[in-house]
């Protein structure tokens, strides 16, 4: 359950990024979500959208009554909004004179695109050389595929995180969300614009962060590259199973449900195997080794199956808890709503924005003991800032 609605201010922040002047020219997700990191820290993120147009992602998704979509209403959080048009000549040069009272820049523009406009990076950084501009593309800033447009759906295809989901004899399947790289490679600007921001702190100097989408996916593909280059091993299409470890899966259970399991060695599969009564596969047993599961998984995963289909799946979780087998609910969103885990940690909060009403969103992470992020507003309506920024920025 989330937790009750909080009206909060709707034009300052603040946090240990609170002295952060960042310019977020992005669209979409992947590099706004870099910029709506920081914004949750305290930094005075103001989006620039085209002049009575606006972020793609206001009309993207659900809709609601304020005419902007739930999408935006989220991941507009905590940022201003100024109308600008960059194509104008007007529109740069009030660009160009927030950039040199800027931080940091974030877009994700098709390569080339800034620099068609003059407002390249060589431009901006000689503008301001302390400034720290944050790329997202596609498919970076270089290489023979830089100019390919691309989004979240093509950078998890290339990535090849996609070629892994799915059942063996199945198409390939979306890795539950296709913007999954977009957030991921959001998380990673952000990172390198922390690192940025110490740097700059002892050379005074500004950097670029080149991010390509698919990037952030393929670093966090386990042994998947040093396997194959290891011994050629192609990494397949397992369904709900994994390599390295059985049974590590999603199981059946006698009301319906799912859980799923993860004995990811030797010693909680015995754990497991006692618990289901069956001495006879741990230990010295048939297959009381990783490497025997490994060869027998279809013969594993099956009895474990004929396991938690006889029991509920309050009765399984209640039990591997006891036994300290890894075992949780396969959890759809409205049950995720009703979780007290959840409710304990407040990882759902909800606003009332004073456009839309009432909007549950997920909290702020990581979590700080000492400097915790937060979320004073939803996303603004188009250009309701624009006039205040001018004014505070630029006097």
């Amino acid at each position: 359950m989330s937790s009750k609605p909080e009206q909060k201010n709707q034009t300052t922040g603040s946090g240990p990024l609170q002295d952060l002047k960042v310019l977020d020219l992005a669209t979409f997700i992947a590099a706004p979500y870099c910029a709506t990191f920081l914004a949750e820290f305290g930094a005075d993120v103001v989006k620039v959208e085209l002049t009575g147009v606006g972020d793609p992602i206001r009309k993207f998704g659900t809709p609601t009554p304020c005419g902007d979509s739930l999408v935006w209403l989220s991941e507009g959080r905590n940022k201003r909004s100024i109308e600008l048009d960059l194509r104008s000549d007007e529109g740069s040069e009030t660009l160009k004179k927030l950039v040199a009272k800027a931080d940091v820049v974030c877009e994700n523009f098709q390569v080339g695109t800034l620099e068609k406009w003059g407002l390249g990076e060589e431009v901006l950084l000689d503008i301001n050389p302390g400034l720290i501009i944050a790329r997202v593309t596609a498919y970076g800033q270089t290489g023979p595929y830089n100019g390919r447009p691309g989004f979240g759906r093509i950078a998890n295809a290339f990535s090849g995180i996609s070629y892994l989901c799915g059942d063996p004899e199945s198409a390939p399947a979306s890795p539950g969300t296709a913007t999954l790289s977009d957030y991921m490679s959001g998380m990673f600007a952000a990172l390198g614009v922390m690192v940025a921001l110490h740097h700059r702190g002892k050379t005074n100097a500004g950097q670029v962060i080149d991010v390509g989408l698919y990037e952030s996916i393929f670093r966090i593909l386990d042994e998947l590259a040093p396997a194959y280059a290891f011994n050629g091993f192609v990494r397949q299409r397992m369904g709900p199973g994994t390599v390295n470890a059985v049974p590590h899966s999603h199981y059946p259970t006698s009301d319906g449900l799912w859980v799923a399991i993860a004995c990811t060695n030797d010693k909680i599969f015995n754990r497991l195997a006692l618990l289901m009564n069956r001495l006879d596969v741990c230990g010295e047993g048939e297959f009381g080794t990783i490497r025997k599961r490994e060869k027998n998984r279809s013969k594993v995963d099956a009895f474990v199956t004929h396991w938690t289909s006889g029991l509920d799946r309050a009765e399984i979780l209640g039990l591997c808890e006891a036994a300290e087998v890894p075992c949780g609910p396969i959890y759809s969103i409205d049950e995720i709503f009703e979780d007290p885990q959840y409710n304990a940690r407040a990882n759902i909060i909800t606003l009332d924005d004073p456009r839309a009403g009432p909007i549950s969103i997920p909290n702020v992470c990581p979590r700080l003991s000492k400097t915790p992020g937060q979320v004073n507003w939803l996303g603004r309506e188009l250009g309701a800032d624009t006039d205040q920024v001018i004014k505070d920025w630029l006097g």
